[in-house]
């Protein structure tokens, strides 16, 4: 049967580079895309976990190489950003999903320096990253930038104003990167998961999980890295090429519910 539509729904051949892609949403998407046939460029700040990613892909058939990055240094960014171009010929799909987690209130000891540290790997390192990728995006043909935020960045939550400050920035990077670059034919779009089962959230008490997702989140339940991923896959396709400036909340429904 001859195929109805146009665009294709396949990053097939396509170079991808998901920072953090050593655990939780990360691995989920550099294992997603390795799945659907991309080059996957597995980097983290934990270079043999970042490796053992990558080993993965590899023994399921996929395409991968793994590289030690800190994403709070500029110099380490614009190294493996080259070893990865020199690798796999070019760079397609930047995903911008290395994060941490940053808790203070605002009267708290050290939170300027707290403050610092949390701008310089989730806003400073997704800014970098782009300057640092952007001429081999340029000269693709499928241009793609992808930044992980965070609900907290359409909201706010007590004790968390550096965080916060930090994902509302990246919300802000990618709408003024979308009008920047579309001139190009380059998308920028933003994911904002809302209570996913990652490291960020392993400390809190599953009892506790449970009465927060009944009270706030529309599905009753935390959500999983790989629901994350596919949501970032979709910004990646080629069918997706006329979405820009987006911002998709993967949350479970928690900003349409009243508190």
């Amino acid at each position: 049967m001859a195929r109805l539509s146009q665009l294709s729904r396949s990053v097939a051949g396509k170079v991808v580079h998901v920072t953090g892609a050593a655990s939780g949403m990360g691995r989920a998407t550099a294992y997603l895309f390795g799945d659907e046939g991309a080059k996957v460029a597995v980097t983290d700040r934990f270079g043999e976990d970042a490796e053992q990613v990558a080993q993965a892909i590899r023994d399921a058939g996929g395409e991968a190489e793994a590289w030690e990055l800190d994403v709070a240094d500029p110099d380490a960014i614009v190294n493996v950003t080259r070893a990865i171009g020199d690798r796999f010929g070019g760079l397609d799909i930047l995903v911008n999903n290395a994060g941490v987690g940053v808790f203070s209130k605002i009267d708290g000891d050290r939170y300027e320096e707290k403050w610092s540290w949390g701008m310089d790997i989730l806003l400073n390192g997704p800014m970098r990253l782009v300057r640092a990728s952007l001429p081999m995006i340029r000269a693709s043909s499928h241009g793609r930038i992808i930044n992980i935020a965070s609900t907290e960045g359409l909201g706010a939550t007590q004790g968390a104003s550096a965080y916060t400050a930090a994902k509302h920035g990246v919300v802000g990077l990618t709408r003024a990167l979308a009008v920047e670059l579309g001139r190009e034919g380059i998308t920028v779009n933003c994911v904002c998961p809302g209570p996913i089962n990652t490291k960020l959230t392993s400390f809190i008490d599953d009892q506790d999980k449970a009465t927060f997702a009944r009270r706030r989140v529309a599905l009753q339940r935390y959500g999983e890295p790989e629901e994350v991923a596919h949501a970032t896959l979709n910004f990646a396709l080629p069918a997706a090429s006329f979405m820009t400036g987006t911002t998709l909340q993967v949350d479970g429904g928690l900003w349409i519910r009243n508190a």
